[in-house]
Formats: structure tokens, C-alpha cells, sequence
């Protein structure tokens, strides 16, 4: 019982912080607790005038810090993966493994916001949310004009991670669609290491 009332009390604070800092701290709340990733992600490319220019089957794992499995399923196959020190990008099409320093601060901003990355946001962003019902939507303004985006929106149903819409500037849009989401389901850290087939060519970018 006295483990229930202790649970309890430490939601409700959590919910108070989260409503005294706004909507980076409800965004932070909902992140905040997660230790891995692994999703189904239907990627959709938007041109301009709403024509889908690609559509891409991903699957997708993530732990933190900083390690990242992303695969390119269809419609052709490729890999980025990462450790959080070292970067592989392997194309088997090509039949190449291109291999770089991996630095967290120059990941895409959605890498950043799924690693918990959240402190930066208000120096960065104009952050709203709009509540209907069991969904949240984020939504998140660049205050400079040197951003790639123009509106960056995240989406949760019943608290869950649903969709991430990026609109850039150009006028082309991508949407992840999360689907058979798993959260803090352990995750090995060989996972996220890759090993080069034989017969592949490697283009080693390292900075030593």
C-alpha cells in the first residue's frame, strides 16, 4: 500500500512539473522514461503539392545513448547504424560500408528528441501542444530562419509515440508513422555493431 501511495504521489508531482514547464515539460514527460526503441516505421516523402514522391518500409531500434539501428527494408535496402561512437552506413546494393564518427550534436532533430535531448528546445523552438482527447500534438517552430524545417510536429496516442511530421522549408514533408511500438524492451548492445561481409568495400571516413 505504502508502495502505491509512493507511486502515486511521484505521478502526480511529475504532472505538476510537467504543467509548471509547459509544453517542453509534458514533451520531456512523455520521452523522459524511455530507455529503448524498437518500431515498425512507415516513412512517406510529400512534395509540395501533396503528391507522395516515396514511400519506405524502415525498421527501427534504439537505446540510449546514443545507439541507433535503422534499416531501409523496401523499397530497397539499406542501413545506418551506430554504437554512439562509430557510424556505418551500409548499402548492399552497392556493396559498400561507408564507416564515420558518430557525433550526437549533428544527428537530425527527431535522433535527438527519441535520445531525450529535450534541454536545448527552448532556446531553439517555439513549443506548443494541442490536446484532443487521448492525442497530443507538438508542435515545434524554429525561431531562426537557418532550420531546414519550418514546423516540426510529434504526435501521441494515450501517451504513446504515434507520428513525427517534419515540414521543411523547400515545401517537401516526411511523416514516420510508428507502428507495433515497444518500449524498454531489452535490447542487446551487439544489436547496434556491425559486421562487414566479406568481398565489401569499405570507405573508412574515421577521424582519429
Amino acid at each position: 500500500m505504502i508502495q502505491k501511495k509512493a507511486a502515486l504521489i511521484t505521478f502526480a508531482f511529475s504532472q505538476i512539473l510537467a504543467a509548471q514547464e509547459g509544453p517542453i515539460g509534458e514533451l520531456d514527460l512523455l520521452l523522459g522514461d524511455i530507455t529503448t526503441i524498437s518500431a515498425d516505421i512507415l516513412q512517406l516523402i510529400i512534395e509540395s503539392d501533396g503528391g507522395v514522391l516515396e514511400e519506405t518500409e524502415i525498421k527501427m531500434l534504439l537505446k540510449r545513448p546514443d545507439k541507433l539501428y535503422w534499416e531501409t527494408v523496401t523499397p530497397f535496402q539499406e542501413l545506418i547504424l551506430t554504437n554512439g561512437e562509430i557510424l556505418w552506413n551500409y548499402q548492399p546494393d552497392l556493396e559498400q560500408v561507408t564507416i564515420e564518427n558518430w557525433d550526437s550534436d549533428d544527428s537530425e532533430l527527431a535522433a535527438q528528441l527519441l535520445n531525450g535531448r529535450t534541454e536545448t528546445l527552448s532556446t531553439e523552438y517555439n513549443v506548443s501542444v494541442i490536446n484532443a482527447e487521448d492525442n497530443k500534438n507538438f508542435e515545434l517552430s524554429p525561431k531562426t530562419n537557418d532550420s531546414i524545417y519550418e514546423l516540426v510536429t510529434i504526435s501521441f496516442v494515450n501517451d504513446a509515440l504515434d507520428i513525427i511530421h517534419l515540414d521543411g522549408r523547400s515545401g517537401e514533408q516526411t511523416v514516420w508513422q510508428f507502428n507495433n511500438l515497444i518500449i524498454n524492451s531489452p535490447i542487446a548492445n551487439s544489436s547496434f555493431e556491425f559486421e562487414i561481409p566479406d568481398g565489401i568495400e569499405v570507405v573508412n571516413n574515421i577521424n582519429n
